[in-house]
């Protein structure tokens, strides 16, 4: 196997993992959803059987989302594993300062209102706050109270990785709602998995990063 800084390789035990984590043998679910090594997703089997698919091709079998149904396991060499959450966790420590805006039409379908709640979905996981805004125009300022409940709706939705710094303010024009992302280890995804890359969308409705304290500042 391949190896990776701070993996650790050399004295790890591999029947034992970080706190919390599941590998191999330890991985008790009578049912797993299984991604391969190059992220194709293998479907839903047993664990024995996707720890035999592992072996041979000398990686691990390792849980990566404990909270999903049924949950999620990947292929991967663990050291290499490490190593890359490691980055992540360091690169999580250096966006916690900004605020990743989503935002929202009163008038949004269903689909688009999905695909909305899933880019936010994503940056919370990562550990970005995020501010959903929604704004009026023309007649929709007639009906302002159709604007704080979509936004209280997206903001329930995404419940599992995140909750409210404040309650749903309207600003002018604007309705907006600032979220922090849940500790690590309690964020449960509801409308993607965690390999999923985050979608991309129209100039419209780009994604802007603003600093902490000037997305606190919108929503009052």
């Amino acid at each position: 196997m391949s190896r990776y800084p701070n993996s650790r390789n050399k004295h790890f035990n591999r029947n034992r993992g970080p706190k919390g984590l599941r590998r191999n043998e330890r991985i008790k679910s009578s049912q797993i959803r299984v991604i391969g090594p190059e992220g194709t997703n293998l479907g839903v089997m047993a664990p024995p059987k996707a720890l035999e698919l592992a072996k041979k091709v000398g990686l691990d079998l390792i849980e990566i989302s404990p909270q999903a149904r049924p949950p999620v396991c990947r292929i991967l060499d663990f050291g290499k594993f490490l190593y890359e959450e490691s980055k992540k966790q360091k690169d999580n420590k250096q966006v916690n300062n900004k605020l990743k805006e989503v935002k929202f039409r009163v008038s949004i379908g269903q689909h688009d209102f999905e695909t909305k709640l899933r880019r936010a979905e994503q940056f919370l996981y990562r550990g970005n706050k995020v501010k959903l805004t929604l704004q009026f125009r023309g007649r929709e300022n007639e009906h302002k109270q159709l604007g704080f409940e979509r936004v209280n709706l997206a903001a329930s939705e995404l419940s599992g990785v995140s909750s409210p710094d404040s309650p749903a303010r309207l600003v002018g024009r604007q309705v907006g709602i600032v979220l922090s992302p849940n500790p690590s280890t309690k964020r449960i995804l509801k409308f993607s998995a965690p390999e999923d890359e985050i979608e991309e969308i129209d100039e419209i409705d780009e994604i802007e990063e603003i600093d902490g304290d000037e997305g606190q500042e919108g929503t009052a």
